[in-house]
């Protein structure tokens, strides 16, 4: 088994926090660059990034061809894209707005074979990645890859147990600005607030209670620390259009502060 596979069996033992990047631009070769860097997974977002399906499968090849597990955020309610996202490669789906236990057991229908779900056969490009034969891919599948349940409701908050208790869901995602704005009744948008703070930590206190691990997004690498500490399995250290802007901006400020001689 490759390294790469080694991702389900590392996140599900806790074994040291993971930072992965996020991208929702659609080009594989963005994707390629950010995974060379000392990410431990990357992140397609096809939920409010732009990516289709062809161009999802390329961005998961150059992840693995980088020796990465590639994650795929889903459209909400595209359960469709969950299997054919994993026939493609990825190690792991999330799937947002997943706000009780029958959401999560329609998630799991579909990215898990039977006897957990019904996953629909057709891996060609995930057994190309991983070099199994169909017989060993389907024995393995249902433990080599990951489904995770985005919790960003109040609902889903008020469900947790109920999700995290449903056999086949593997971990949860927190998304803290959805979470912030149902908590404030759409008042706020403040992923980092204290009340945010609390509820992430009871997540984390949920999945261990089940023994599922939990994944949530943060802005940037300070705040992914924070989480880390509060002990989340993944962070997100912010989305590549923050990185790229903010490393632009550090070279223009640089370049210009040196040739003003200040």
């Amino acid at each position: 088994m490759s390294e790469i596979d080694g991702f389900a069996d590392r996140i599900r033992k806790h074994q040291g926090g993971m930072i992965s990047a996020w991208v929702g631009i659609p080009d594989a070769m963005l994707v390629n660059h950010l995974a060379q860097e000392a990410f431990d997974a990357v992140v397609l977002d096809m939920q409010h990034g732009m990516w289709d399906m062809p161009a999802a499968a390329n961005a998961v090849a150059q992840v693995r061809l980088a020796g990465k597990p590639a994650i795929a955020r889903i459209p909400v309610g595209d359960f469709a894209s969950a299997s054919r996202l994993l026939d493609a490669g990825a190690s792991g789906i999330i799937a947002p707005m997943i706000n009780s236990a029958e959401d999560a057991r329609a998630l799991v229908r579909t990215t898990k074979y039977p006897p957990l779900g019904e996953r629909s056969w057709g891996p060609s490009l995930a057994l190309n990645h991983m070099g199994l034969s169909a017989d060993d891919y389907l024995k393995s599948a249902n433990d080599l890859t990951v489904a995770i349940a985005m919790v960003e409701t109040r609902a889903a908050l008020d469900a947790i147990d109920g999700i995290l208790g449903v056999t086949g869901i593997d971990g949860i995602f927190i998304g803290p600005a959805d979470l912030s704005i149902a908590l404030s009744n759409g008042d706020q948008v403040a992923p980092n607030a204290a009340e945010i703070d609390s509820a992430m930590q009871h997540a984390v206190a949920r999945c261990r209670a089940h023994g599922k691990f939990a994944c949530a997004y943060a802005g940037d690498g300070e705040r992914a620390g924070e989480l880390l500490k509060f002990g989340f399995d993944l962070v997100i250290a912010g989305a590549e259009t923050v990185q790229l802007r903010a490393g632009a901006r550090r070279a223009i400020n640089a370049a210009r502060r040196i040739a003003s001689g200040s």
